[in-house]
């Protein structure tokens, strides 16, 4: 598995990102590390019906000097046909977890798509204690059916 570094992030940044891992670097004082570990679900999907069902899991780390709490999630997720599914919502997975330095998070969601390929990306809304908000980025990760992309 190859390393893309997509220009927007990479000159932005300088994140490291493959198709299974996403790493967002925020300041010292709020550094917040995301990996994304997409997988198809074949038991629930049904590609003659075009229905492809994905689910992810995602670790958020908090690798600053100060706790952070995380408000909400903004996903842009994009199938191969270009049709965009935009989500917003408080919290993940009805949570809104607190980190303190050195903490993680993790969760498992899922996607359903049209097409066998597409991509997520985000971003979640973090708050520090003193009640600053900041928005950790989630560069663009792909959703893939095995075999599919090399």
């Amino acid at each position: 598995m190859g390393l893309r570094f997509p220009a927007s992030y990479d000159e932005i940044a300088g994140i490291f990102l493959s198709s299974d891992f996403v790493n967002c670097v925020m300041t010292e004082k709020y550094k917040i590390v995301v990996e994304a570990k997409p997988h198809y679900i074949a038991a629930q999907s049904a590609p003659q019906e075009h229905r492809y069902v994905f689910a992810y899991t995602i670790t958020i780390t908090n690798q600053g000097t100060a706790p952070a709490k995380l408000l909400s999630r903004h996903w842009l997720i994009t199938d191969s046909n270009g049709k965009v599914q935009e989500v917003r919502g408080d919290g993940v997975i009805g949570e809104q977890p607190y980190l303190k330095p050195g903490e993680m998070f993790q969760y498992t969601s899922g996607a359903m798509l049209d097409t066998p390929v597409g991509t997520m990306q985000g971003e979640y809304t973090m708050s520090s204690d003193e009640g600053e908000h900041f928005n950790a980025l989630i560069p663009k990760f792909t959703l893939s059916i095995p075999r599919t992309l090399h």
